[in-house]
C-alpha cells in the first residue's frame, strides 16, 4: 500500500463532507483518509498543542511505548497516556498489537478555512 496520508478539515456541514470522502473512496486509487471537525472550538479542543507534539514526535518514529513517547516528550506519563487514548479515538494514531502506539501517517494536512460571518 502507497503510503497514508491524512487530510483535518473543518467543515460545519458533516454531511457533506461525509458525502466527499464517499466519492472520494470510490476512486480507483487509495485518496487518503480525512478527519473533520465542526467548528475551530472542537478543532483545538481536541487537537491541542501538546497532541501536536506527540504526533510530531511519532511521525516517522516507529513504534514507541508509552513510556518512551513520554521521556522522549519529557511529559508525565499518565498525561501522554491520556493523549494517547484520545488521538487513538480520533484516528490520528493507532495502537500495535504489543501495546505501542505509531502515527501510520507520512503526511498530514491541515485545511483551515475561516471566513467572515453572514
Amino acid at each position: 500500500m502507497a503510503a497514508r496520508t491524512l487530510t483535518i478539515t473543518l467543515q460545519p456541514d458533516w454531511r457533506s463532507a461525509l458525502r466527499a470522502a464517499g466519492h472520494r473512496a470510490q476512486a480507483a486509487h487509495y485518496q487518503g483518509e480525512t478527519l473533520n471537525f465542526e467548528t475551530p472550538a472542537a478543532f483545538f479542543g481536541r487537537l491541542t498543542e501538546r497532541r501536536w507534539a506527540v504526533i510530531q514526535t511519532l511521525l516517522g518514529a516507529g513504534a514507541l511505548s508509552v513510556r518512551e513517547l513520554s521521556r522522549r516528550l519529557g511529559r508525565d506519563v499518565k498525561r501522554v497516556h491520556e493523549d494517547v487514548t484520545l488521538l487513538a479515538e480520533l484516528g490520528v494514531i493507532e495502537r500495535t498489537p504489543n501495546g505501542g502506539v505509531i502515527c501510520p501517517f507520512e503526511d498530514i494536512h491541515v485545511d483551515l478555512r475561516l471566513q467572515r460571518a453572514a
